[in-house]
């Protein structure tokens, strides 16, 4: 699967429609929607709304327009309709069929329960709201049991390349990262046992068939990166550059979501919601109108962060 390389600037704000916006989801919509406007001194980039709609059980009917509608109210408009994940599964169809020949995937049989059990044998703890690490149970075979999902083998041939687990990447607001993904996630699902393809796998190819260059999202999100440049690579997919950026927290001090009960976001003030999210990102507020703040922030984010490919 290729898609080519990155001939110019695309990002992409990629929502799920479990509900409407909150206050986090916007500061990750600001981010990368001013990433794209401050490219090349202010010239611009491309910006998408991708919905990632997937999971089908957890979509609410109508949040998918309300967070348009949202982003519109904001001035955050894209320069293309909104995708849907949901009408482009040849494309990960496509992906997994060569993950498959490539032998860089492989069925798995086992339950949570299965996993948790092996790694108790194995003397493996894991930590509370860790990562559940996968030992490798179905590498050589199911013996027996049924398929329960499809894992990637993180740990590739020696003759292939990128064989190394460890993926080091530069994060544009964190610095240097490495992830042992062998050691701190093992081999993981790309497609689910119930059918539905997995965000890991879904993520990628969506980025790779959008020429997203530029990839702007929360800090929550930055685990993930190892596994989708693995899959990157496995795929033969350019590798976009990343930049996560901080979290609003509940008043708990978890990150604030739609499962700790979060508000939706009011847009009936939105220089007010702007403003706030504004702020997390390291940004003056400001007074006036919508587009006149939108400008003076595309400025200052291109003093902090100089998006260039």
């Amino acid at each position: 699967m290729s898609f080519g390389t990155f001939s110019s600037y695309v990002g992409r704000f990629a929502p799920s429609p479990t509900g409407p916006l909150h206050a986090g989801s916007l500061v990750a919509a600001l981010a990368s929607w001013l990433d794209a406007r401050a490219w090349n001194g202010g010239v611009g980039g491309r910006w998408l709304v991708r919905i990632e709609d997937l999971d089908t059980q957890r979509c609410q009917p109508g949040a998918a327009a309300k967070i348009m509608c949202q982003l519109q109210d904001c001035g955050l408009l894209p320069d293309e309709p909104p995708v849907f994940q949901s009408q482009r599964t040849h494309l990960y169809r496509q992906a997994m069929q060569e993950l498959v020949v490539t032998a860089r995937v492989y069925p798995c049989g086992c339950s949570r329960k299965d996993i948790d059990n092996e790694l108790e044998r194995l003397g493996r703890i894991r930590p509370r709201h860790g990562e559940l690490v996968y030992p490798g149970t179905c590498r050589q075979g199911l013996y027996g049991k049924p398929a329960l999902a499809w894992r990637f083998l993180v740990e590739a041939p020696s003759a292939m390349p990128y064989a190394e687990p460890t993926v080091h990447w530069i994060d544009r607001r964190l610095g240097p990262q490495a992830q042992d993904v062998a050691a701190e996630v093992g081999d993981f699902v790309v497609r689910r046992a119930d059918g539905p393809f997995a965000y890991q796998l879904a993520v990628v190819v969506d980025d790779a068939a959008q020429q997203v260059s530029h990839v702007v999202r929360g800090a929550d999100l930055c685990d993930n990166t190892a596994r989708q440049i693995l899959l990157q690579r496995a795929l033969d997919l350019p590798l976009p550059q990343y930049l996560h950026t901080r979290l609003v927290v509940a008043a708990s001090g978890e990150k604030l979501s739609k499962q700790n009960g979060a508000n939706a976001l009011d847009t009936r003030a939105p220089l007010l919601a702007l403003n706030a999210a504004a702020r997390v990102l390291g940004l003056q507020p400001q007074a006036g109108a919508i587009g006149d703040a939108l400008a003076t922030w595309v400025g200052a984010w291109r003093g902090i962060y100089n998006p260039l490919l």
